[in-house]
């Protein structure tokens, strides 16, 4: 495995501007590439999608490729993989089509830890059918969500489980193969948040067992939008409500109105730079994803040791959440020190490393730092041992 983080920088116009990125976690900077297919496929012959004229094939090359570079990203079916505006989006729709089958006595399990994205819709699609919420509680010393936070709650009511993949503020990684399996014993269903997870790891659809899984494209380098996946044969027996000629074929039944062909380009352009991060990868586009986000992990492993040891060396710093298995995430904040103004004076010195509770509403709440939250760092493919030290330095100088 080869991962060369020179070679990757030259790809993103973005670090031209000499700023030293940890925002990643909100979103990463695009390489060229992933914007030269965007200008592409709305510059070609485009029309609505068909397979008579040469722009009507240009969009269905374009849906078509965006289905099968997501199934090899997630290791999924393609006629499983559907587009979304948004992650926030596509909770809420799924959220409401599951929801017609709830009702009184029915549970469905949250956990505290999620992005609210991976809560609200499902509380409130509940709410609206009186069925219960259950919530699964995070260790708030080493912010582990054991699997037993979920298995404890599972009752043979148990209609549905939301969880992470991993945590967009404390980078936990919850075994969400063990949960999986814990929650289909009882014949539920089992959705899994990797916004925060496919930046940093394979992931293998599959092999985890869940019954969804989404990201969000703009955190992997692509436009801003998100895609949810799905078994095509369970998708079979969801109802969603459409306009009378559109399609209820699957998975455009989940689909509304004329899809961005030119967005979802940008999305298999990201998906082909992740495969070749690993210069040295060979096989095919699954395999060599797989490879190059091994080199990743290995790369961003021991610099994130680096960055939390400096960091945790700063005085007065607090940092919250040690799990054993997480992303290269840090959430912390100073003692007696404003986190948005240590934001603003870090900006002044070309450095992004944001303050907030970063929609991980419940977990901010539960550590005490209400809705004001705390700092977060973040690496990315693109981030280097000097970028880590600038950080450093930027902290130290308020």
């Amino acid at each position: 495995m080869a991962f060369d983080v020179n070679r990757i920088r030259k790809e993103f116009p973005a670090l031209d501007s000499e700023i030293a990125f940890f925002d990643g976690p909100g979103g990463s900077q695009v390489p060229k590439s992933v914007g030269d297919a965007i200008a592409k496929a709305i510059t070609q012959p485009t029309s609505n999608r068909n397979t008579v004229t040469l722009s009507e094939q240009n969009a269905e090359k374009c849906v078509q490729d965006y289905r099968h570079a997501v199934a090899d990203l997630l290791n999924c079916d393609p006629n499983g993989v559907m587009y979304g505006r948004s992650w926030t989006q596509l909770t809420y729709d799924l959220s409401r089509n599951l929801a017609k089958s709830w009702g009184p006595g029915d549970e469905i399990i949250v956990t505290r830890l999620d992005h609210d994205s991976n809560i609200r819709p499902w509380v409130q699609a509940a709410e609206s059918k009186g069925a219960t919420v259950k919530w699964a509680e995070f260790d708030i010393e080493t912010a582990e969500l054991p699997v037993e936070a979920i298995t404890s709650l599972l009752t043979n009511k148990t209609k549905f489980v939301a969880c992470t993949g991993a945590a967009n503020t404390l980078g936990t990684r919850p075994d969400i193969a063990a949960i999986a399996k814990a929650v289909h014993s009882i014949g539920a269903l089992f959705l899994v948040d990797a916004v925060h997870l496919t930046p940093h790891a394979a992931i293998d659809f599959k092999e985890i067992g869940a019954d969804f899984i989404g990201f969000s494209s703009y955190k992997i380098f692509g436009p801003h939008c998100a895609t949810l996946v799905a078994d095509p044969a369970l998708l079979e027996t969801v109802k969603n409500d459409k306009l009378a000629p559109s399609t209820s074929v699957v998975p455009e039944r989940f689909e509304f109105g004329t899809l961005p062909y030119e967005i979802m380009a940008g999305v298999t352009a990201s998906i082909d730079f992740i495969a070749g991060m690993d210069h040295e990868a060979t096989g095919s586009r699954r395999e060599r994803i797989v490879k190059s986000m091994q080199a990743l992990e290995d790369y961003e492993h021991p610099l994130f040791e680096y960055m939390e040891m400096q960091i945790k060396a700063l005085p007065g710093v607090k940092t919250y959440g040690h799990a054993r298995n997480r992303t290269p995430t840090l959430y912390f904040n100073f003692e007696g020190k404003d986190s948005v103004e240590i934001y603003k004076h870090l900006a002044k010195l070309k450095i992004n490393a944001p303050a907030h509770n970063f929609y991980a509403y419940e977990a901010s709440h539960k550590l005490g730092l209400g809705d004001k939250g705390a700092m977060r760092a973040g690496l990315a493919p693109y981030s280097t041992k000097e970028d880590v030290d600038r950080l450093v330095v930027g902290l130290k100088s308020f």
